[in-house]
């Protein structure tokens, strides 16, 4: 359809009040009934369908009644209201020719209020020369359903976000200005596409320039699938730009090595038709980054990934979500490792230590059965009313309270178990201070007791709360649940 930027000076809000209004009903409603057009514009003095027809003799809406009253946008007014969007933003000012033609675009020159011309590419989806879009792009996803100006504006979000990364890492494309709805502005590239250029004078060097670009892209994880010589220009000074980005994939997607393989050889068979130049002259490249194959030509297995891919930033076509989990799983995994090797390190101090008290309580534990193999040293003493001495008394509290601790791990968990802890507490502190010479003991007496608190911090770390979660609701039944709860509370 032919942009005719007339009629847009004589558009009143009204107008395009009742054109956004369409565009609003359209995002669930191919054919917008002309009541919810009346209804989503709010026009105070009505005058809906006065402004219908208006926009209808223009060309900008659509009339269907197959099956109820309805509009829909035509791509004329699509461009309508993406214009007069960019005219507020004061990006540009005026709309001059039309320079190009694709079968899924229209590019036109503007220019900005200082004179500046830039261009404008209107994405066209839907035309009959490429109406497979839904098999040879992914805008759709996992939507069944679509709509031509809705894949239009896909593609252009698309264009203008991979045209800006790309410019950001020195890639030679247009300068990405502005974009709104399927409309993209870009820098205007004073050059000509490849397929137009007849004569060149450094035909190998502008050949290896082109390969390193296809090679450069796919070391940081994208592949442009449409590198050909109607994507690429070149201007008098024989620099290269390229163009034409919305189709671009990840190198990660599953027919990547296809796709990069195609770019190669339309690049190869271009040269070779137009200049002359075979394969064989290639093979041997002095000062070359491009690293090649068996055939002289960039192979896709030997292309490396650069740290910095731009595919997981831009969510380039075959980057899925399960890939960037992998990712993130390993960028974890690396994090938790090196926090675990901190932690390793700690804790190897703190176990030769354990070490150190278990022989102890081991060898503490054999004595006290070597000296309950032997009774002659303690029942004697109690049948007979002759005092026991200081030394069997802490030998046999401590032995008892070592074998609570190492036999009776589980015990500690519950609250039975405090009183002999504390018994054995107080035993060792009455041996600490009956028998300052042995200081063996003592210190033995003491990293003891560090593992008893050890021992019953975490029991009661570990311990749940009796508290039900759903106390609130027991609060005045006299339901089983209510005395369930009251009983594990007083346990």
């Amino acid at each position: 359809m032919k942009l005719d930027v007339n009629a847009l000076r004589y558009l009143s809000k009204d107008d395009f009040r009742v054109l956004t209004a369409v565009e609003m009903g359209m995002r669930n409603h191919e054919i917008v009934p002309a009541e919810l057009v009346d209804r989503i514009a709010g026009l105070k003095h009505g005058g809906t369908y006065k402004v219908l027809r208006n926009l209808l003799k223009n060309k900008l809406v659509h009339h269907d009644a197959t099956k109820y009253d309805g509009y829909r946008l035509t791509y004329l007014g699509y461009d309508f209201l993406a214009i007069k969007t960019l005219v507020n933003r004061e990006v540009f000012a005026s709309v001059g020719r039309q320079i190009g033609v694709g079968k899924e675009s229209d590019i036109f020159e503007v220019a900005t209020e200082d004179g500046t011309v830039l261009a404008m590419k209107l994405h066209r989806l839907g035309r009959t020369s490429f109406r497979a879009v839904k098999s040879k792009r992914d805008y759709l996803a996992h939507r069944r359903s679509f709509n031509w100006l809705y894949l239009s504006r896909l593609a252009a979000l698309k264009e203008f976000a991979f045209m800006k990364a790309l410019g950001e890492h020195g890639f030679p494309v247009p300068t990405a200005v502005d974009c709104n709805r399927h409309c993209v502005i870009m820098s205007l590239v004073q050059g000509y596409p490849l397929v137009q250029v007849r004569e060149l004078k450094n035909p190998d060097d502008i050949f290896d320039t082109i390969l390193g670009l296809v090679v450069r892209l796919a070391e940081h994880g994208l592949i442009h699938c449409d590198f050909n010589e109607f994507n690429i220009m070149i201007d008098d000074d024989e620099k290269v730009t390229m163009i034409d980005f919305p189709q671009m994939v990840s190198v990660s997607h599953r027919n990547a090595q296809m796709f990069f393989d195609r770019d190669i050889e339309c690049i190869y068979k271009f040269f070779n038709k137009r200049f002359n130049l075979l394969s064989e002259n290639f093979e041997e490249q002095n000062g070359s980054e491009i690293d090649d194959d068996e055939n002289g030509r960039p192979s896709f297995l030997s292309v490396q990934k650069a740290a910095g891919s731009l595919d997981k930033k831009l969510a380039a076509s075959g980057f899925t979500r399960k890939e960037q989990v992998e990712m993130d799983k390993y960028i974890h995994e690396n994090a938790e490792e090196e926090s675990s090797d901190d932690e390793d390190s700690t804790s190897q101090q703190e176990s030769d230590g354990g070490d150190e008290v278990a022989v102890k309580i081991n060898s503490l534990k054999i004595a006290d059965q070597d000296s309950a193999g032997a009774p002659d040293h303690t029942i004697p003493a109690r049948d007979s009313n002759e005092p026991e001495t200081s030394e069997e008394v802490s030998e046999a509290s401590t032995g008892r309270s070592g074998e609570n601790t190492l036999a009776n791990p589980s015990s500690s968990s519950n609250g039975d178990t405090t009183e002999p802890l504390e018994s054995g507490r107080d035993d060792d502190d009455d041996d600490s201070s009956e028998d300052p010479d042995g200081e063996d003991g003592a210190s033995f007496a003491k990293q003891l007791n560090k593992q008893r608190k050890r021992a019953k911090a975490a029991a009661q770390g570990r311990r749940r709360p009796l508290s039900s979660r759903n106390a609130y609701k027991d609060k005045g039944k006299g339901a089983m649940n209510s005395k369930i709860h009251r009983q594990a509370c007083k346990w």
